[in-house]
């Protein structure tokens, strides 16, 4: 085991995959050529002896100080020891021709002994590679897999492993790169790490520094949509919900899932952080990516997608790994990608009209497959089916799904009336209407005064935060109302939001054990609450979720509760995402209050002015082409 928490672990990345750095030094998680190939560093969910790349003192660590490098994905690690100190720069450089991490040692203050430890396992920690150690380089070969380590210090073998051992004093720099290649090619000779080091930082500072958003939270937005953009494939535009399997949603707890994947549900969240944020270019990518994805026979809509819209995501178990602190089993693949979930189409059709409405039109090309896809949610909306949230349990009438399949329609009516495109507009509306109605009457429990998980359920589910949200009804309707505070009152716990109640015997989703509060949905609640007024609560609860990041500003996909302690795959992108728009929504939504006696209690006294939400809100309810008008004046 790694004896790291996960929040203990930082992102390095080249758009094409990313490597998890370990506070200690190690990298204990890289997969190659892609985000969703075989590890060759697998020790985060087994042991050493699954593969991972550590370089750190040999000497006592006295303390260990770690940050990126500003505006950039170039995370700088300084290990003080009792004789001096040294930092470790970690980073990728943008991808050429072959992915390489490049590590290099620099000695800033007196004399460090310093270890090298390099031990790779291709295919998941599984198959040991045989390794030559030329004058040049290091080349480590299994299968159609090849890796070179390129170093001016002096490499030896031992236990299956290569090693260095070597001293630091004042001013020296050591460069260490890793080059992963075709087994049947020659070894790739790797670029300058001066010149790369200097080329990394470029193009980051460049992402950085191109964004238009300048509203309350600006560092933590502009990082989070750097998390965003490292998760993003560059090929094809493809963004994956984060860069690891099998972290757990509760510690030594079996709900451990491939995230290596692009998620449909995620598209208009994503479509509008990248947007909101000023990323045209990377929103226009992803909107490709989803239009080629998703092409086909609309039945068939899958509810997540391989980088390059793979869609076979055949799932099976790893058994040499022992999980993360022996959450098991560890999954490759991921079966949920053959469930039917009605409400993709609904976040299909509202990211592709939100695109629209912001200037990403594609003249119309793609509207004759939003019409397939229309066609079938008239009939397919009455279909039960697997939520938002995977269920491996039986199928359901879930209300948010209900909401999505509504959001469908009611975009598909509102490009016609802002367009020149044409379609049955009337029949459209009829069915529109027919959804909404039966949402009211069934998704609605009187005795709870909520909506409920799915029709006729007593259960609450945070997905129904989604109905203000995506403007199913007004926030100031009594039943937003009512049912947001049944939310806080019943799935909040440690101020944070959960999914939904899970059940000891399966009974809710087919699956035992407990999780996490879901961060997302978390933010959800902050959306909530503002376009409800309450926005002394959403503050608050905002900037309590952001005290959840790590020494880095990294989120993950939930928070336990109980250990106090990040949970689940990371970094999560449905968390910076969200992030990213709830940020957004409170800067739009008001002014910054004076600090004052009534505010005191507010973390920072970031307090937002309590203004008219109707006329402030910077939310779905409102069209692109409205939020621009609203900015123009």
């Amino acid at each position: 085991m790694t004896g790291l928490r996960i929040e203990d672990y930082a992102l390095i990345g080249d758009t094409h995959t990313g490597a998890l750095v370990g506070i200690d030094g190690s990298i204990d998680w890289l997969c190659l050529p892609r985000f969703d190939a075989p590890a060759c560093f697998s020790k985060l969910l087994g042991d050493e002896h699954n593969g991972f790349w550590k370089i750190a003192p040999k000497d006592e660590i006295i303390k260990v100080e770690r940050c990126y490098a500003e505006d950039t994905l170039i995370l700088e690690t300084t290990f003080t020891t009792k004789n001096g100190s040294v930092v470790l720069r970690d980073f990728m450089p943008i991808r050429e021709e072959f992915p390489q991490v490049i590590r290099e040692v620099e000695c800033i203050k007196g004399s460090v002994n310093m270890e090298m430890t390099l031990v790779i396992r291709f295919d998941y920690g599984s198959s040991i590679p045989w390794v030559v150690n030329s004058d040049e380089y290091l080349h480590a070969v299994a299968g159609p897999d090849a890796l070179s380590l390129w170093t001016p210090i002096e490499t030896f073998g031992e236990d299956f492993s290569t090693k260095s051992r070597f001293k630091m004093t004042t001013g020296m720099k050591v460069p260490f790169t890793l080059v992963h290649h075709p087994s049947h090619e020659p070894a790739p000779r790797p670029v300058d790490p001066i010149f790369a080091i200097k080329e990394t930082e470029k193009y980051w500072r460049s992402f950085a520094n191109s964004s238009t958003y300048n509203g309350l939270y600006k560092d933590e937005v502009i990082r989070s949509l750097m998390v965003l953009k490292a998760l993003t494939y560059h090929p094809t535009g493809g963004i994956v919900a984060a860069p690891t399997t099998s972290l757990p949603e509760s510690i030594g707890g079996s709900r451990n899932w491939d995230y290596r994947y692009c998620w449909l549900r995620d598209a208009t969240l994503s479509l509008d952080a990248l947007m909101r944020g000023g990323y045209y270019e990377e929103a226009l990518s992803w909107r490709d990516w989803l239009l080629r994805a998703i092409a086909g026979d609309p039945s068939k809509l899958q509810i997540m997608y391989g980088v390059a819209g793979e869609r076979r995501l055949d799932e099976y178990e790893v058994p040499w790994l022992s999980g993360y602190e022996n959450s098991a089993p560890v999954r490759v693949g991921n079966a949920a990608a053959g469930q039917f979930q009605l409400d993709v189409y609904g976040e299909v059709m509202a990211a592709l009209y939100d695109a629209r409405m912001s200037g990403l039109d594609d003249g119309g090309a793609s509207w004759e497959l939003q019409t397939a896809l229309i066609d079938f949610v008239e009939s397919g909306w009455r279909q039960p089916d697997d939520g938002i949230w995977e269920v491996r349990g039986p199928r359901r009438h879930f209300t948010h799904s209900k909401v999505m399949a509504w959001v469908a329609l009611d975009r598909a009516v509102k490009t016609l009336e802002e367009s020149n495109l044409e379609g049955p507009i009337d029949k459209w509306k009829s069915a529109r209407d027919e959804i909404h109605k039966e949402v009211l009457e069934k998704g609605w429990n009187p005795s709870k005064k909520a909506f409920t998980q799915y029709y006729g359920s007593d259960n609450l589910d945070a997905s129904v935060l989604m109905i203000p949200l995506m403007g199913f009804l007004p926030p100031h309707d009594s039943r937003v109302m009512t049912t947001v505070e049944a939310i806080e009152k019943e799935l909040k716990v440690d101020g944070f939001v959960l999914r939904y109640k899970v059940s000891e015997s399966g009974e809710v989703d087919g699956l035992t054990g407990r999780e996490g509060a879901f961060l997302a949905c978390s933010f959800w609640l902050v959306d909530a609450l503002a376009m409800c007024g309450k926005m002394v609560e959403a503050v608050q609860l905002f900037e309590n979720l952001l005290s959840l990041k790590n020494d880095v500003g990294l989120l993950s996909e939930e928070y336990d509760p109980v250990l106090k302690r990040q949970v689940g795959n990371f970094p999560q992108a449905f968390s910076h995402i969200s992030l990213v728009n709830s940020a957004c929504n409170l800067s739009q939504s008001g002014q910054i209050l004076s600090y004052s006696e009534e505010v005191k209690s507010v973390p920072t006294q970031r307090l937002l002015r309590q203004r008219d939400p109707r006329k402030q809100m910077w939310f779905h309810t409102h069209s692109k082409r409205q939020r621009k008008n609203a900015h123009d004046k």
